[in-house]
């Protein structure tokens, strides 16, 4: 374990670029650690000007940021107090220095007085493995919340908790279900070796929480590191770099199920609804449904109807148009919060169901330029698409 001194540490940096990186770092810190240093923020002050980090043995994050730097040193506070108390500041200039076992934080007419937290116990910040690729911030961050949103919850199930991450040259497939629903997202990254090829498992909340600090603040490609050649994914570290930014994730000891045999290949019938109409109808008819009720949607030529409740407790109905082909009318009923969940990722206008049977889940996509046509049998092929939310449906009543 490193030994982590510390001096009368001194320095003075610009209040918005202080504000963005406590705050970024404090995000992953613990509100209640085993380890009351887990809660530390560790500031080094050196020729290179100011870093920030946290750790708390399952996430680390670094930034650096620029500061005059009075007096080099190392010292740690409370994380999330720190992050409170810069966003609270004027924007003036913020003075930090330690004074024994205190840290003074002056901005304008503000001062604060926290005590210093020893560092004598903090565990050794984990190293950057070797850059594995680069990604567009963008693509990267929607394509996590993407997957992110169909992820399980539920801990005692640590293997649905995860992104699966499958990397094969430049195509990455991420991949992740709570059993109820699956989301599946494809893109294409820059390899630093063209045969790269593993399978990673990063904890899925860790993972969008990340993604979604990278898409406003960063415009460079970011780096993904797991290691390279032989030693890829061998310390069983996920980090990313971005800017000034750098965090890791300890990646998850399960194996993923497999999951691609439950992507139907054909349907009976296909829909075509605009997601904004279709988003409106479902937030009022969900009123009259319970925490664990269904939304029940019969499509037919030209509209689709979607309705909820009961006879003694009350029903809703709404009607919105639909493009729909297939044999018959299609009656199917989905859980209201899973069906919102997959039309808020959807990045099209509108989106195309994929039905098969009432009690067979059904695809969303978004909106291809051309639908398929059925083959001589009736059926419609799956169209390409570069993401896929399948849903189980709910069972219908009688």
């Amino acid at each position: 374990m490193e030994t982590l001194t510390t001096n009368a540490v001194s320095f003075r940096v610009a209040k918005d670029d202080l504000s963005h990186a406590v705050g970024w770092v404090a995000r992953n810190l613990p509100t209640k650690a085993a380890q009351p240093v887990l809660r530390a923020m560790i500031f080094t002050a050196d020729d290179n000007g100011l870093e920030i980090a946290g750790f708390d043995y399952e996430v680390s994050t670094r930034v650096r940021i620029a500061a005059e730097i009075e007096e080099p040193g190392r010292v740690a506070v409370a994380g999330k107090l720190m992050s409170d108390i810069v966003s609270a500041m004027p924007n003036r200039p913020v003075e930090i220095r330690q004074e024994d076992t205190k840290v003074l934080i002056q901005c304008g007419s503000s001062r604060f007085e926290l005590p210093t937290i020893s560092l004598e116990d903090y565990p050794q910040l984990p190293v950057l493995p070797e850059v594995t690729g680069k990604i567009n911030p963008q693509l990267f961050s929607e394509a996590v919340s993407q997957v992110a949103a169909a992820a399980g919850k539920d801990d005692t199930l640590p293997m649905l908790t995860g992104i699966s991450m499958s990397i094969e040259g430049k195509d990455v497939h991420l991949t992740a279900t709570d059993r109820f629903r699956l989301a599946v997202r494809t893109f294409e990254w820059e390899p630093t070796a063209e045969d790269v090829k593993t399978q990673l498992l990063v904890p899925a909340k860790t993972l969008q929480e990340t993604a979604r600090t990278l898409d406003s603040h960063i415009n460079d490609p970011i780096e993904i590191a797991v290691g390279t050649g032989d030693s890829i994914a061998a310390d069983g570290l996920f980090g990313l770099h971005a800017d000034n930014r750098e965090t890791t994730t300890r990646m998850l000891d399960a194996d993923f199920p497999t999951v691609s045999h439950l992507l139907p290949k054909t349907h009976t019938a296909m829909a075509s609804v605009e997601i904004g109409p279709l988003q409106e109808a479902i937030r009022r008819v969900s009123l009259l449904t319970d925490r664990n009720a269904q939304i029940r949607m019969l499509f037919s030529e030209g509209e689709v109807q979607l309705a909820a409740g009961a006879t003694d407790t009350g029903n809703a109905e709404e009607t919105i148009p639909c493009a729909f082909t297939g044999r018959d009318e299609l009656l199917i009923a989905f859980n209201p919060a899973f069906l919102k969940d997959g039309l808020a990722v959807i990045p099209t206008d509108r989106v195309v169901f994929g039905f098969t049977e009432p009690s067979r889940p059904a695809i969303m996509i978004p909106e291809p330029e051309e639908l398929p046509e059925a083959d001589e049998d009736g059926n419609f092929p799956t169209p390409d698409t570069f993401f896929t939310y399948l849903l189980m449906p709910v069972r219908l009543p009688g």
